[in-house]
């Protein structure tokens, strides 16, 4: 599966992208909101090679797509079912030099598109750290609406943190 953006490609993840994709999962200001510490040299290739066998999406299985710009990668979308008939929740991590730019929302246009037309999905979700505040800002401006608020309900790197909970309904999407 391959998605074209006016500026990027969005695909499956190929063995020849580690190294553009280690050198924003290798920074702490990136893995800050995640749910994994920053890769280390000891580590790097277990994560990846995960990401290279979500190279397909299916109930069973994520997606993870390379965001690919001028032949470098500079993000990395999730796509993973929500355990309820055709509902999805998404993640993305962009590399620091390309925020912005525009690039996470040119992406997730196209990948809301995709999921709701070609997948024929029913509802997008997004759940975030309630501290990052530029993927709060995102999903607001893809259209998401704000379903939850959830105070110091989940423990990760040693600190209780507050979650988000964004959602989208194919309706909602074709009407905003």
């Amino acid at each position: 599966m391959e998605l074209r953006t006016p500026r990027t490609l969005l695909r499956p993840f190929q063995p020849s992208d580690f190294s553009d994709t280690f050198a924003f999962y290798q920074r702490a200001d990136v893995c800050q909101f995640l749910l994994h510490d920053p890769w280390t040299d000891e580590n790097a290739m277990q994560m990846f090679e995960e990401k290279l066998q979500k190279n397909n999406f299916s109930a069973n299985n994520g997606l993870q797509l390379a965001v690919e710009f001028k032949q470098q990668v500079i993000g990395d979308i999730s796509i993973f079912s929500t355990g309820m008939p055709d509902s999805v929740e998404i993640g993305y991590v962009f590399h620091p030099v390309y925020a912005g730019q525009g690039f996470a929302f040119e992406t997730l246009q196209a990948v809301i598109d995709y999921l709701f037309e070609t997948q024929k999905i029913h509802r997008i979700q997004a759940v975030l750290d309630k501290r990052n505040t530029a993927s709060e800002k995102l999903c607001q401006r893809i259209g998401m609406r704000k379903e939850g608020d959830l105070k110091k309900d989940f423990w990760n790197k040693g600190m209780w943190t507050d979650t988000l909970i964004y959602g989208l309904l194919r309706e909602d999407f074709y009407t905003t």
